[in-house]
């Protein structure tokens, strides 16, 4: 092994990185910092472990925070199944067995969330306990506009489709004083034919979720987590989601839209600290 190899092996260990495999080939970049119970971070649409970043370096002062680049985004290649939140999930249990999690708590945050149900669903005695951060239960009227329209401008103006997911996606105010957000979100647009193709197939794979059959029967603990001001997953969902499941406990912060874990950090994890530790 060269010097260059070894450095490059001393970072990853430093940081926490790894990677998985998965049986269709997809090499998922990961990370896992932080020492105590498991919590693994399933982010939502974008699909990257960056979205975590402020609030996994603060929740890993009490649990270790497992994240990842899902398949096809960031760093991770695409591989070859079909794109489906069982398929999704699935890449999860690659990732925690890669890093030696028997059992986690696992937040999924927006399609996340959906992920999530899949897991608790598929795999029950993996889970310690499901958080689900900004989501809905199922197909809707509001859900299929929405992202019906965010396809369309993908197809035809990916800058445009950023932009609009940004402005939707965070209050206001809060964008106004982080404009630098916008401007990176546009920067990184899906412009390439193969990047646009993951996010519509990710796009399809949301609006055919469906997790009304299994999600009374779930056995696993839950907590539901949202913002009052979210419009992509709108607080009537948040609150159809946890009518739907027996003993959940639903959490509404006032304001943070609907990426309120980047927008209201503390808020945030001060939340799911707190839910993890009741759970004894």
């Amino acid at each position: 092994m060269n010097s260059a190899t070894m450095s490059s092996a001393a970072q990853n260990a430093a940081s926490g990185a790894f990677q998985a495999l998965t049986p269709d080939g997809a090499v998922l970049r990961a990370r896992a910092i932080g020492n105590g119970p498991a919590l693994v971070l399933v982010s939502g649409l974008g699909g990257t472990a960056d979205f975590w970043a402020s609030s996994a370096e603060t929740l890993a002062r009490s649990f270790r925070v497992v994240c990842f680049d899902q398949r096809g985004i960031g760093a991770s290649t695409r591989g070859q199944a079909p794109c489906t939140i069982d398929q999704l999930a699935l890449d999860c249990l690659c990732v925690m067995d890669a890093a030696d999690v028997t059992r986690a708590v696992v937040l999924g945050h927006s399609t996340g969330g959906c992920v999530g149900q899949s897991l608790a669903r598929l795999a029950p005695g993996r889970l310690d306990g499901l958080i689900l951060s900004a989501a809905w239960l199922g197909p809707s009227r509001y859900m299929a506009g929405l992202f019906g329209a965010r396809r369309a401008i993908l197809a035809g103006n990916p800058q445009a489709y950023a932009a609009m997911m940004t402005l939707m996606a965070y209050p206001p105010a809060w964008l106004e004083a982080n404009w630098s957000v916008f401007e990176a979100a546009v920067a990184n647009a899906p412009i390439t034919p193969e990047a646009r193709r993951v996010v519509s197939e990710r796009i399809d794979a949301l609006l055919a979720f469906d997790g009304s059959a299994s999600i009374a029967r779930l056995p696993t603990p839950a907590m539901v987590l949202g913002a009052r001001d979210d419009m992509v997953a709108p607080l009537f969902l948040q609150e159809a989601l946890a009518a739907a499941m027996p003993g959940v406990r639903m959490t509404t912060l006032d304001s943070g839209g609907h990426f309120f874990p980047v927008s209201k950090p503390d808020a945030f994890t001060a939340t799911v600290a707190e839910w993890i530790g009741a759970l004894g």
